[in-house]
């Protein structure tokens, strides 16, 4: 699995004197941004305002990362720093996994509960801070989020949505432990996943990020349970799923699949386009981890780095437009030299688009703690420096290749005159940006789309100018 990003939110709202007012901090990857989302809906159902500034708030929520070791020292972080300016602490998300290195740190929270565990977080809330009694209200049943036309509380911008369609990880990767404090697999019926993005669509959602520990597993826990949605059956597995949200006319976008051999499948959907733009968004989410099968082997992950590159090859003849974005692993333990220079090799013949690395870092709780030959932090440091160098001269020669051509883009800001913008290659925060140079001039705003022609790239990003004579697509 890929390492999770560090972010950090805290929401806003209108807030009224007369309800209880609570504070929010969300750290973590996309799927706990989620479990924030879902939170901060249950407490505006509730009828609790969500408030900017510890100041303002009666008690504040600090939702958690805690995959990696510096994730747990930012998680800390902002667990002191919420008690030092406001004083009541509620701890939630993966890090609530491990109480007693957050009890240790910091004794005076008030509760401390796992991810996904809504219930004891709304629990910790009631306690510390009773909902306001309504007579008039409390008559009327709340609204339960997820019916009619309710999405919620959102945390990324209006146009673009993460939707998460399972729980957990049947994996047990050798560096990760991310099975002990979300569980194992648990997908969520097709047909609610398809109902929500349906929602998502009606309320200006124009891209949605499929998300989940392992996207390609969906449904194997429930044995592609078929369900029903607008009149026609769908299995609860990767393909049907593309397949139905390909129908919502919004680019859809998919993260951490692993290559299991039913990827083959999507690949053709990605082909597709209806009204000249693509059913399912070209882009793939894989994180490869290493390319030498003996480093992979002790990692636990899959190890046929030769039928990999045939299979990229392959995907690439089906779909010419798709991009590849994956994460990886150096300094493994054990890993020899020569099996670096495997992964170098790798990235030279894969042509990857987007990459991102890390280097390995001891995970309190995971497996490969006890492998031999730990390397030195000198050389794995080394070896990181080596393997983004040699991905960024890749990563600029495939943005170099798209100078002079046009390419369809989404409006995430406005900058002076710039439009900042993604191309189909982008996800939001983890990809490049396309400056759209003319942005103002051409009235854009976000979450529009635009025809972009390219006129000159670096490292990271496109930078071009609206293509006037191209209608708006999307």
């Amino acid at each position: 699995m890929s390492a999770s990003s560090i972010t950090a939110a805290v929401t806003t709202a209108a807030a009224s004197a007369a309800n209880p007012r609570v504070g929010f901090v969300s750290l973590g990857c996309p799927k706990a941004l989620v479990d924030s989302e879902r939170i901060l809906t249950q407490l505006r159902v509730e009828g609790y305002d969500i408030v900017q500034t510890y100041d303002d708030a009666d008690v504040v929520v600090v939702n958690t990362c805690g995959f990696i070791d510096s994730a747990v020292t930012e998680s800390l972080d902002a667990i002191g720093e919420a008690l030092a300016e406001n004083g009541k602490v509620i701890v939630t998300g993966c890090l609530g996994k491990r109480a007693e290195v957050i009890r240790e740190a910091h004794p005076g929270v008030l509760s401390i509960s796992g991810p996904q565990d809504y219930a004891s977080v709304m629990d910790a809330v009631h306690v510390a801070l009773p909902p306001r009694h309504d007579p008039f209200v409390d008559l009327v049943p709340r609204r339960a989020p997820g019916l009619d036309d309710d999405i919620g509380v959102k945390l990324t911008p209006k146009h673009y949505a993460y939707l998460k369609i399972s729980e957990g990880c049947n994996h047990r990767c050798s560096f990760c432990i991310i099975p002990s404090m979300r569980g194992d697999l648990v997908s969520r019926p097709v047909d609610e996943v398809l109902r929500e993005a349906e929602k998502l669509v009606r309320g200006g959602v124009r891209e949605l990020l499929v998300i989940s520990q392992d996207t390609s597993a969906y449904g194997v826990d429930v044995k592609y349970a078929e369900r029903e949605w607008r009149g026609k059956p769908y299995q609860t597995r990767m393909k049907a799923l593309c397949e139905g949200l390909s129908e919502l006319g919004v680019w859809t976008r998919l993260h951490y699949v692993y290559p299991y051999p039913h990827v083959d499948d999507i690949i053709p959907l990605m082909a597709q386009t209806h009204n000249g733009a693509p059913k399912l968004l070209p882009y793939l989410d894989i994180p490869f981890q290493h390319a030498s099968p003996r480093v992979l082997k002790l990692m636990k992950r899959p190890g046929a780095v030769d039928k990999t590159l045939q299979r990229i090859a392959r995907w690439r003849e089906i779909c010419p437009e798709l991009t590849i974005r994956s994460t990886f692993i150096v300094g493994f333990p054990g890993e020899t030299e020569a099996e670096f220079e495997e992964l170098l090799d790798f990235l030279d013949e894969a042509q990857l688009d987007r990459v991102g690395a890390f280097a390995y870092s001891p995970v309190d709780g995971a497996q490969a703690n006890a492998l031999p030959d730990p390397l030195p932090e000198d050389v794995k440091q080394e070896r990181l420096a080596r393997f983004m160098q040699r991905q960024a001269a890749i990563s600029s020669a495939r943005l170099e290749a798209k100078v002079g051509s046009v390419q369809t883009c989404l409006v995430d800001a406005m900058d002076g005159e710039l439009a900042i913008a993604r191309s189909m290659a982008d996800a939001p925060e983890i990809d490049g940006l396309v400056q759209i140079q003319d942005g103002r001039d051409a009235g854009l705003k976000p979450g529009d789309f635009a025809e972009v022609t390219i006129m000159g790239s670096d490292e990271h990003d496109l930078y071009g100018e609206v293509r006037w004579d191209a209608p708006e697509h999307g």
